[in-house]
């Protein structure tokens, strides 16, 4: 059985505005030696899965840094603190698509990078999504929108057209609310 490491000390060490930076000391049960535990505190994410009336997913191009590379991806963003992680997709949705959504359904949430990170990130089916407005971008986005047919994703990720992690464990979230819908 796998015992929980014990936190010999723990101190931020960095800032760097949307995650920080914790130092852990933590003693490996197994052989009592101590190592130097690097994690990265992040509030929690939402993705959204936005559909529009006829199936067309609202999907967003945007410049990654950790690749250098522009990645399609779905809509999303860190939560705030007061939010529920259906607010928190209904205003990404629109900041960074200008689309509004009709109904939403919590598809799952899981640990994005347990190894490394302490968030949650949350999966949101938005559906009967409508062009509501202009994008809200903040200071550090720049934003394409594009709608792609949803029986298109699975050719879009087998291609490498869809390469981000994240996004690709939103659409397998997808296929089992619709799978146990089917039922």
């Amino acid at each position: 059985m796998i015992a929980p490491w014990k936190i010999r000390s723990s101190e931020r060490v960095l800032d760097c505005r949307i995650f920080q930076v914790r130092k852990d000391v933590a003693v490996n049960p197994r052989n009592g030696s101590a190592h130097d535990m690097f994690v990265l505190e992040n509030p929690n994410w939402v993705n959204v899965i936005p559909l529009t009336p006829d199936e067309q997913v609202v999907l967003v191009q945007q410049w990654r840094h950790g690749t250098r590379s522009v990645h399609i991806e779905t809509p999303g963003g860190l939560m705030d603190a007061d939010e529920t992680p259906e607010q928190c997709a209904r205003r990404e949705l629109l900041e960074e698509t200008g689309y509004e959504a009709g109904e939403l359904v919590h598809l799952g949430t899981v640990h994005p990078n347990p190894a490394i990170q302490s968030n949650l990130q949350h999966y949101i089916l938005a559906t009967n999504c409508r062009q509501a407005g202009a994008l809200k971008l903040d200071h550090a986005e720049d934003i394409a929108v594009r709608l792609a047919p949803l029986s298109g994703i699975a050719r879009m990720i087998e291609s490498g057209e869809i390469t981000h992690g994240i996004v690709i464990g939103g659409f397998y979230w997808l296929d089992l609310y619709r799978r146990r819908q089917a039922r």
